[in-house]
C-alpha cells in the first residue's frame, strides 16, 4: 500500500481572490454576495427555529388528539396546509408542505 504525500494544488493568488469563494469575478460583486449570503444564513436560521417550534406543536396537537380517543393524522387539516402552500409557493410549496407535515407527524 502506498501513500502520496503531494500537497494538494490551490488556486494561484490574484487581484480577484476574495471572490473565489462566491463565483463573482470582482470585489463588489463579491462583497455583494458575501452580504446577501450572510442574510440568507440568517433567515435559514430563523426557518430552522420555526420547523422546530412547529413539530413542537403538532406533537402536542397529536398527543391532545390521541389522548381523546382521535387519530394520530388528521387528513382534512393535512390538505388545507397543502393546499396553502401550493397556493402561495406553487408545486414546490406542496413538496415543502409534505416535508414539514412528514417532520411534524412523521412518514403516513
Amino acid at each position: 500500500m502506498t501513500t502520496s504525500t503531494s500537497t494538494p494544488r490551490t488556486a494561484p493568488a490574484t487581484d480577484t481572490a476574495p471572490a473565489t469563494d462566491t463565483g463573482a469575478r470582482d470585489a463588489e460583486a463579491a462583497a455583494e454576495i458575501t452580504g446577501a449570503r450572510e442574510r440568507i444564513d440568517e433567515l435559514d436560521a430563523r426557518i430552522i427555529a420555526l420547523v422546530q417550534e412547529r413539530v413542537s406543536v403538532s406533537a402536542r396537537i397529536q398527543r391532545a388528539r390521541i389522548g381523546s380517543g382521535g387519530r394520530r393524522v388528521n387528513l382534512s387539516r393535512e390538505m388545507e396546509i397543502l393546499a396553502r402552500y401550493r397556493d402561495e409557493l406553487g408545486r414546490p410549496g406542496t413538496a415543502l408542505a409534505m416535508t414539514l407535515l412528514e417532520l411534524s407527524r412523521g412518514k403516513v
